[in-house]
């Protein structure tokens, strides 16, 4: 069902008056792409940047799910509302979310004050959908006061998940080889706060050592894109402006740790906001988004009109039969495209 000009500012008023179904509609819109979709984003846009986001990645079975649960429970014993984005793998048969319907946030059901939502990662490599972000947008129009991303867990290309988040939390499990191989992968960079989970596990102590040895080579080297050289500038010859990403020891089934996990996330935010980060992140983040869009919207004007000239197939048949060549056949698709732009700026 596609969403009328009608639908969607009624859509638009409802969340903004906090009724959860609008929510939930205005997400199936989003996630679905259905029509109005983009402009249902658009006017939920002026009604953000009030909410911190927290993405929560790591490798499978490292208990990210049971952690977020806790997490949100804590949020709202602190009075806090919440929201919960559990990007899931995509059924190669249907695009769905494989594990969308399992059981979740058990700590939570029928607390109307946290919506959760299991999304499908619709095949991106990083686990996160295009339309996580749009999803933000709504929640965070929405009023809610913490919103959370679960992400797949797929390893070295979970930096997408950087997009999305003011805070990164990665997780780890006691004595995985994996885990080390995936933050020697390049997840290491992207973690404000590390936790080695189910650290009631024989190997937790030593999986706390290495990951803060890691830490310590890697902050050596400029962590989180900080130059060591402005550090080692500054007036006392210490690095004041850097966050030290924390490792911290969780039991997520039994919520040991949660509550200095939440403080230090408190902590991590507070730092943003004080250094002028949060407001560089969020630059980024715009800027990216806008790269993505426009690289979306320009190849479906391409697909359009090489669709005009018959399609790949016959422009492939074409080069073949060296009646044409490549360079020819993009300039012969790409020259009516272009002359509509100049046209505009004239």
């Amino acid at each position: 069902m596609s969403e009328s000009s009608a639908d969607v500012e009624g859509l638009v008023a409802g969340i903004l008056d906090g009724e959860h179904r609008a929510l939930a509609r205005a997400i199936t819109t989003i996630e679905n792409r259905e029509d109005g979709y983009r402009d249902l984003v658009s006017a939920l846009h002026a009604h953000t940047g009030n909410a911190a986001v927290i993405g929560v990645t790591g490798s499978p079975g490292a208990g990210k799910s049971t952690l977020v649960d806790k997490l949100a429970k804590a949020y709202r014993e602190a009075g806090l509302t919440v929201g919960v984005i559990a990007v899931d793998p995509s059924s190669p048969y249907s695009g769905g979310a494989v594990l969308g319907d399992r059981i979740r946030m058990a700590s939570n059901v029928g607390d109307m004050d946290v919506f959760f939502r299991s999304m499908s990662a619709r095949g991106q490599l990083g686990g996160l959908s295009t339309a996580t972000a749009d999803a933000i947008t709504a929640l965070d129009a929405f009023g809610k006061d913490r919103i959370i991303v679960e992400t797949v867990g797929a390893g070295q290309n979970e930096v997408d998940v950087v997009r999305t988040a003011d805070s990164v939390v990665v997780l780890v499990q006691p004595g995985s080889g994996d885990d080390v191989q995936m933050l020697k992968a390049g997840i290491l960079e992207i973690g404000d706060v590390f936790v080695v989970n189910k650290a009631d596990m024989d190997g937790a102590a030593t999986t706390v050592t290495d990951l803060r040895e890691m830490l310590h080579l890697d902050g050596a080297a400029g962590h989180h894109g900080h130059d060591t050289l402005e550090a080692e500038e500054s007036d006392d010859g210490a690095d004041t402006d850097d966050w030290d990403p924390p490792v911290l020891e969780t039991v997520a089934t039994e919520g040991t740790g949660v509550d200095a996990l939440v403080d230090t996330l408190d902590d991590h935010y507070t730092y943003l906001r004080s250094t002028g980060e949060l407001a560089q992140r969020e630059r980024t983040r715009y800027a990216e988004e806008i790269r993505q869009l426009l690289r979306a919207d320009a190849a479906d004007l391409v697909e359009t009109e090489l669709d005009r000239h018959g399609g790949m197939e016959a422009v492939v048949d074409d080069v073949l039969s060296r009646e044409t060549d490549p360079y020819t056949v993009a300039d012969r698709i790409l020259d009516p495209l272009a002359e509509c732009v100049e046209r505009r700026r004239e």
